[in-house]
């Protein structure tokens, strides 16, 4: 099992905060799992879709090509802004 995270206007585009799901075969990182994502459906191309999205592996920030595994805890949300 993986546990994902999303957050800011991810998380009102999904409908959902989070979720657990199993660690799909073939699913190795975190782009991989962006797309095994997007799969589901409109709303969920938005994993895909975004350039600027982030992401962080165990709360420590990673590219796109971090590898995942069973057990991680995977967060999604777009670039933090400030002033």
């Amino acid at each position: 099992m993986i546990k994902l995270l999303y957050f800011a206007h991810l998380r009102e585009a999904l409908g959902t905060s989070g979720e657990k799901i199993e660690l799909p075969v073939g699913v190795t990182d975190v782009t991989t799992l962006r797309s095994h994502l997007a799969l589901r459906g409109e709303a969920w191309s938005v994993l895909t879709q975004s350039q600027s999205l982030r992401a962080a592996v165990n709360q420590r920030m990673v590219g796109t090509e971090a590898l995942i595994a069973d057990g991680d805890e995977i967060a999604f949300f777009p670039p933090v802004t400030g002033g």
